[in-house]
């Protein structure tokens, strides 16, 4: 398929379509010429660019966390079906373009991307107040930069687009450079930080929209990427004068009592119900394939034929230091037998801490972290936290010691590690700058586990390629499943693949180096 064709079937499309199919429309929808007018339209413009982050998010475990030392998958051996095998694969470092979820992130990325555009291109021709339209433009900025930040760090250099499509020729481009995808990242975030207005809490309590604080957690991260500590360090400085705080508690921040609170820099929202697409049901994927989920969820599912994955590892759980609350609030097991078909009969739910089966019995750990009491099966009020003022603390620390500043870093730090224990005994003092990025990014490890942050972390450090090779060495000590050529991780495996189906439409795209098809 090429561009010839694709010009080819837009033209017969347009000239097929004769007045009495026109017609057609219902009439109680807006025509596109009337829309993007009103404020009002430009709202619910920036609602449906703000969707596709519930579709990435539903992807993004299998390249964030499964991709690294935190998260493994359950072995269904008697399903090699393509959904379960491609899964597997990104976790095994033997994915290839071809891969619907890899390729997933990619689309849901640019999905967002193109109602951004949308929005941005038409705005200046509707009736909104200039109030509005710094807020609109801002949220709408903020949406591109993070997805545009999403694609580079997981594919490197992308299309650039920055405008809406409106031929068949504007949605060919080359893959920009890495240097100018992330030129436009800064751009859309400063403006985004200019535009915004910080965050309001109400009860302890935020709409759950983008703002400044969102904006500027974004640009403090890029520039963390780019090694722009002192930059990096600015930005995270003015966090906390706009009213964020950790709460008291680790495992009240996963509460869905508590969602959008002043922890929350940004989380993508969810919302449990009948009206269907906004819920989520992130505990039904992460729960070992079972015909009923009853002892842990408290409903009745047969999750079988999406369960099974994101399943903390050994290494992930032993990571966490004696007393430290973090576990017992981000991990449990699900206790039972397997049967012939590897579907699991859940008998008892129990806690991490000490865990010993019961005879007869075998224990699978699971991500408590998004278990929250719900009435539906399968149908969840869990929102997917982005950002939070515990993770700008540690990047705090991060870019203060990375600037020599070892001592002021201990401040941010010991602030998450005293709620973490409950008290201070455990905190740092060391100031050697070598051994306090070690301990930063453990810390990072244990206090964001399975919130998607552990791969570019990784990635970011320069460790990726020595973490994933020596976690993999000890993976296929433990399990005879994996194929002689997983976890051979090179820098080529630092990034995934762009989408063959997206290639193969254009022809401009060349393939990130070390995969073939």
């Amino acid at each position: 398929m090429n561009k010839i064709f694709i010009i080819a079937v837009l033209a017969m499309t347009v000239i097929s379509c004769k007045k009495d199919f026109i017609d057609l429309s219902p009439e109680d929808e807006i025509p596109v010429a009337d829309f993007y007018k009103t404020e009002a339209q430009f709202r619910m413009a920036l609602t449906a660019a703000y969707q596709p982050l519930r579709d990435l998010e539903d992807n993004d475990f299998y390249t964030g966390e499964m991709r690294s030392d935190n998260t493994h998958y359950q072995y269904y051996a008697v399903n090699r079906g393509t959904a379960y095998v491609m899964r597997e694969n990104i976790a095994d470092f033997v994915d290839d373009p071809t891969n619907n979820y890899s390729n997933n992130i990619y689309f849901h990325c640019f999905k967002g991307i193109s109602r951004c555009n949308i929005i941005l291109d038409r705005i200046d021709a509707g009736t909104v107040s200039d109030a509005a339209k710094a807020d609109i433009v801002g949220q709408t900025k903020f949406l591109r930069a993070f997805n545009f930040f999403k694609l580079v760090r997981y594919f490197g250099g992308v299309p650039l687009f920055i405008h809406e499509v409106t031929n068949a020729e504007q949605a060919f481009l080359p893959r920009a450079s890495v240097t100018e995808v992330y030129a436009q990242i800064v751009d859309d975030a400063k403006d985004a930080i200019a535009k915004l207005a910080n965050p309001v809490f109400v009860s302890g309590k935020q709409s759950g929209v983008a703002t400044r604080g969102a904006a500027t957690m974004l640009l403090a991260e890029v520039y963390m990427e780019q090694k722009k500590y002192a930059d990096a360090e600015a930005l995270l400085n003015t966090l906390s004068g706009m009213g964020y705080d950790l709460l008291a508690n680790y495992a009240d921040v996963f509460s869905t009592t508590n969602k959008n609170s002043k922890e929350s820099i940004f989380e993508v929202q969810y919302l449990e119900g009948l009206l269907g697409g906004q819920q989520s049901q992130f505990i039904y994927y992460f729960l070992p394939r079972t015909g009923n989920t009853t002892p842990i969820t408290g409903q009745k599912y047969d999750n079988s034929t999406i369960g099974g994955w994101n399943t903390p590892t050994q290494d992930m759980i032993d990571a966490y230091e004696t007393d430290d609350k973090r576990k017992d609030a981000s991990i449990a097991v699900a206790e039972g037998t397997y049967n012939a078909s590897n579907i699991f009969t859940i008998t008892a739910n129990k806690s991490i801490i000490n865990y010993t089966p019961a005879a007869g019995k075998t224990g699978v750990p699971y991500i408590k972290k998004y278990l929250n009491p719900h009435t539906n099966p399968d149908n969840t009020n869990d929102d997917w936290p982005i950002y939070r003022y515990a993770d700008a603390l540690l990047l705090l620390a991060e870019a203060k010691n990375l600037q020599g500043k070892s001592a002021e870093a201990l401040v941010p730090l010991n602030k998450v590690r005293t709620r973490a224990f409950g008290n201070a005994t455990h905190n740092i003092t060391t100031t050697d700058p070598a051994a306090l990025t070690d301990i930063i990014a453990h810390e990072r490890r244990v206090e964001l586990a399975f919130e998607n942050h552990r791969w570019h972390d990784l990635v970011r450090t320069g460790k990726a390629i020595d973490v994933m090779n020596a976690f993999g060495v000890k993976q296929k000590q433990l399990y005879n499943y994996l194929p002689a050529n997983a976890y051979q991780v090179d820098k080529n495996r630092l990034l995934f693949p762009i989408p063959q189906a997206e290639r193969e439409l254009n022809v401009d795209l060349s393939q990130n180096d070390g995969y073939t098809f």
